[in-house]
């Protein structure tokens, strides 16, 4: 018994070991997202004009895929669909905006960007960005957006990768790809709402100007240095 115990612990804590690296210094993620758009100004864009999806112009598949850059961008960037025109597929809502929470998260902002069966989400520093793309796989990329730990110059944030599934008119993030839907976004009426994966659930209105204080995202996360 006390050494099933002993492998048992030595397993358990193996695996939070391998987690740990997985998540902050497994190889980052290259980063395929235009230089243009990361350099771009997202705030000057009025996003009550969505334009029409209506085939004229790029498909999803000829854009490349949006990640965040580092631990996050430094300023809200351009559109990553900005060209893309492919109509959205039956099973999609149109969600695009820039939305605003009014309950829940109050003063949250995203952008949703979709076209055909591509959507990104833009806020808070991170960029996640799922489906067919000219660069990279389906599944979202990138980093959490918020700085857990330093090591000298150098900051430390958790991976994240995930699928936005489309079913019934609501958008599911999975885990992974395969993982239980940890969120959940969908219309409501003239609201987005938000259900996140700590039990929250966020009211959004629209809004059609980027407010002045979320053009530099906030530091989030830890922040802790440890050498």
């Amino acid at each position: 018994m006390k050494r099933f115990l002993i492998i048992s612990l030595g397993f358990v804590l193996s695996l939070c070991l391998f987690l740990f690296w997985l998540a902050f210094f497994s190889p980052r993620p290259p980063l395929t997202t235009d230089a243009a758009v990361l350099a771009g100004d997202g705030s000057a864009i009025n996003y009550c004009r969505l334009p029409p999806l209506d085939g004229s112009a790029k498909q999803a598949d000829e854009i490349a895929k949006g990640n965040t850059p580092g631990c996050g961008y430094d300023h809200f960037p351009s559109p990553i669909l900005q060209e893309c025109t492919e109509p959205l597929p039956p099973e999609a809502d149109d969600i695009r905006g820039l939305w605003m929470g009014v309950t829940g998260k109050v003063g949250h902002v995203e952008r949703v960007e979709q076209c055909g069966s591509r959507t990104v989400i833009t806020t808070s520093g991170i960029i996640h960005d799922y489906g067919p793309n000219k660069t990279a796989g389906l599944n979202t990329n990138d980093t959490e957006g918020g700085v857990t730990f330093s090591i000298g110059d150098k900051d430390y944030c958790p991976r994240t990768s995930a699928s936005m599934i489309w079913g019934n008119k609501v958008l599911n993030f999975h885990l992974f790809g395969w993982g239980p839907a940890a969120v959940r976004r969908y219309r409501e009426g003239d609201q987005l709402i938000w259900e996140y994966a700590d039990g929250t659930t966020t009211r959004m209105n629209r809004i059609c100007q980027l407010p002045e204080e979320h053009k530099k995202p906030r530091p989030r996360g830890a922040r802790l240095r440890l050498f």
